[in-house]
């Protein structure tokens, strides 16, 4: 009996098999030599070589001539630490045929994210800290990066009662969220975020009224009229954003907006920020690149919520992540199938993937456009998203005794992305063909390289 309860621990995690074997077994040294250092926490920003030994960075410096197991070379690249995605949708339990938290994992390790946070609605919903725990387990085996699963706020999200907050908390969940939607009782929320700061995790929160959704599928404007499909208003957005953020004030819970799509949502945000509330807000690539203006025909591939806007709502989204005032860039993966995506706007599901392709697009659009610091495109896609979480003293920085999450980032590589190469199972995505500069290297997780760009 004692053997099949050892066998079920390691299965899940809860034993480390390297743990095991550790006594006798020689720890893996690796050094990362004349890479462009870049760490948003100290603000460290040097050609310089980074050492690995175990699963911890134990120096930072030039020069550094120690034996180690492997050398790899950095030269004209970026060495960052691992990418954060705040967003994700891996699907898994109950729509694997959409993604798993393997496939989720090897297109996270693919685009540099060492970390995810997966959304919980999936089939169940991730409502209770036994769910949590499941998938925090099965994680540690089949992904080759880290997964934080969120749990979602009330039961099933359904909007009905609240979820086990408590108990996904202690499970490790580090926030909640009904993704997808929101919590459209306001007292239920209420509560909810008086639960969720006694468990000092915090709120994610998806902003849509959706009693003024109507049916829209994409932004209301000319170009919805033209293709004869229904808008969604800036205001659908807007009216939980203004709502949450006096919530977060009365409650003092740590407030997250996921995807922010609109000028109004950046205006807001910051004057949160003046008044000091505890705000934090992400943007998404495609909200910060394409426009209502490029969809050009009624195409699957370009719905999503929210919904892509006006030219004059991606200029405030930028200027709101060059000015610092929208802290974090997360992709809201959203894999569908080829079947969900490839019809009417009408009738397909909402969603765009992004793991693979948000730090290319990223430099691409706002780095390489002097919008922009490399280290800005640290701090937002790396520190800050550790910040949210409150496991900055961990990760999210390139300096000694931190875990060695990290990516090299090679910023003069040029290429067309091309979404049948993805490792996700999921392919929507308008970026298809889109011409990019900038890739990923290596990808580092607890000391490990979990991918190597066969490119070079």
């Amino acid at each position: 009996m004692q053997i099949f309860a050892f066998l079920f621990l390691l299965a899940y995690g809860r034993i480390k098999l390297y743990v095991i074997l550790q006594k006798g077994c020689k720890i893996m040294r690796i050094l990362i030599k004349n890479g462009h250092v870049l760490d948003p926490k100290t603000q460290y920003d040097e050609v310089s070589d980074v050492l690995i030994e175990g699963e911890r960075i134990v120096r930072v410096d030039k020069g550094i001539a120690d034996d180690v197991d492997r050398i790899v070379d950095a030269s004209g690249c970026y060495v960052m630490p691992g990418f954060i995605d705040l967003h994700v949708h891996l699907r898994d339990p109950g729509l694997e045929y959409k993604e798993t938290l393997q496939t989720g994992g090897k297109a996270g390790a693919r685009g540099g994210v060492t970390t995810i946070c997966a959304m919980p609605n999936t089939k169940p919903v991730i409502d209770t800290g036994e769910k949590v725990e499941e998938v925090h387990g099965r994680a540690r085996v089949e992904s080759p990066v880290n997964v934080i699963q969120l749990g979602a706020i009330t039961v099933g999200q359904k909007g009905e009662e609240l979820a086990d907050i408590a108990g996904m908390a202690k499970a490790g969940c580090h926030a909640i969220s009904e993704d997808g939607k929101s919590v459209m009782n306001a007292s239920l929320y209420r509560q909810a975020m008086k639960q969720a700061k006694e468990s000092k995790i915090s709120i994610f929160a998806h902003c849509e009224d959706i009693t003024m959704v109507e049916g829209g599928v994409m932004n209301a404007d000319e170009k919805a009229k033209k293709l004869g499909l229904k808008g969604i208003t800036n205001a659908v957005e807007d009216v939980i954003v203004a709502r949450d953020i006096l919530l977060a004030k009365e409650t003092g819970v740590q407030l997250h907006l996921c995807h922010c799509s609109t000028a109004d949502s950046v205006k807001m945000v910051e004057e949160a920020k003046k008044e000091g509330l505890p705000v934090t807000a992400e943007v998404c690539p495609h909200h910060f690149i394409l426009t209502t203006d490029d969809i050009l025909e009624d195409n699957g591939n370009y719905k999503m919520n929210p919904p892509l806007r006006s030219k004059e709502d991606v200029e405030a989204l930028k200027e709101g992540l060059k000015n610092n005032i929208m802290d974090v860039i997360a992709t809201d993966h959203a894999p569908h199938s080829t079947e969900e995506k490839n019809k009417s706007m009408k009738e397909a599901m909402f969603g765009i993937v992004g793991l693979e392709t948000s730090a290319a697009l990223t430099y691409t659009e706002l780095v390489d456009k002097g919008i922009l610091t490399p280290m800005q495109m640290a701090e937002k896609m790396s520190y800050n998203p550790a910040k949210v979480l409150g496991i900055e003293e961990e990760k999210g920085s390139i300096s000694e005794g931190m875990i060695a999450d990290i990516v090299v980032f090679d910023p003069k590589r040029e290429y067309q992305i091309d979404a049948t190469t993805f490792f996700s199972k999921g392919k929507n995505t308008p970026f298809d063909n889109y011409l990019v500069k900038g890739d990923v290297r290596y990808t580092f997780v607890d000391g490990k390289i979990v991918y190597e760009n066969t490119r070079y």
